[in-house]
């Protein structure tokens, strides 16, 4: 079987193992059927996934252009405390920025490697835990807007780590602590403005990744750099496809990258 298409991050579906899907213009694969089988990957150009040009991609799947431009690359999408729709201030796009800043947005606890704090849109849960790797999360607060979740993340991080250690996720070298009891000790550090947003509920999502073997090290596969590789599929965690030689590829880490895709075994 052959694919082609430009890689965008997977698409996945929370079952007893979550379901992970490649989607292309006009077709998809579901990654978990391609486990244990021999693929290969072919890197073939660039394709912005805003503009659709053949450009180098510079982040998040835009070239450098459209990364400076457009209302999606904003810095508010990596610094939510830098939200300004709330107060009626544009960024680069004010009508877009309402629709995606003024949604209820939840600060959760998930653990990956270590136990990390984050911000996600409501919608998002659980998505957002699922590409992070975690195998199990809990929410802290559920607030109306992206600036309040921003402020009580900046608080709370520097009570615990707001990063993923992609490596001990990826190596299963992740700790078992209980979050319910983690997410009372950062109570008492929640700004004002969203202690009134505390949730009661402290019940936790566990999530289970289809994986069959874990490696022990770990290679990061740069298509820019190595055009081909082929190796047997053993698992996917986060939106890594990890191979049997210890070879991980970051899908997400790829977007706007031309690729053909071939099962071979």
């Amino acid at each position: 079987m052959r694919y082609e298409g430009v890689l965008t991050k997977m698409r996945t579906e929370i079952t007893d193992v979550v379901q992970y899907y490649l989607v292309w213009e006009n077709d998809f694969i579901n990654m978990n059927q391609m486990i244990g089988k021999k693929m290969s990957l072919n890197f073939l150009r660039y394709q912005c996934l805003n503009c659709g040009l053949e450009k180098k991609i510079y982040r998040q799947g835009f070239c450098y252009d459209c990364f400076g431009a457009i209302p999606q690359a904003g810095d508010w999408v990596i610094n939510p405390e830098l939200s300004r729709a709330h107060l009626d201030e544009e960024d680069r796009d004010l009508e877009f920025e309402k629709r995606a800043q003024l949604r209820p947005h939840v600060v959760y606890l998930a653990n990956s490697s270590d136990v990390k704090v984050g911000v996600t849109r409501k919608s998002q849960i659980p998505t957002r835990w699922i590409d992070q790797g975690a195998h199990e999360a809990i929410e802290i607060v559920e607030v109306p807007n992206r600036y309040l979740a921003g402020i009580t993340e900046v608080a709370l991080k520097e009570h615990v780590s707001d990063k993923t250690n992609w490596r001990k996720m990826l190596t299963n070298d992740v700790l078992d602590l209980d979050l319910a009891e983690e997410r009372e000790k950062l109570k008492e550090f929640i700004p004002e403005e969203a202690k009134e947003y505390y949730l009661a509920s402290n019940k936790e999502t566990e999530i289970k990744f289809p994986v069959e073997e874990f490696p022990e090290k770990i290679k990061s596969l740069n298509l820019v750099k190595n055009p081909f590789y082929e190796g047997i599929l053993k698992g996917i965690k986060g939106q890594y496809l990890i191979y049997g030689d210890g070879t991980v590829f970051n899908v997400r880490g790829n977007e706007g990258l031309v690729v053909e895709l071939k099962v071979l075994v």
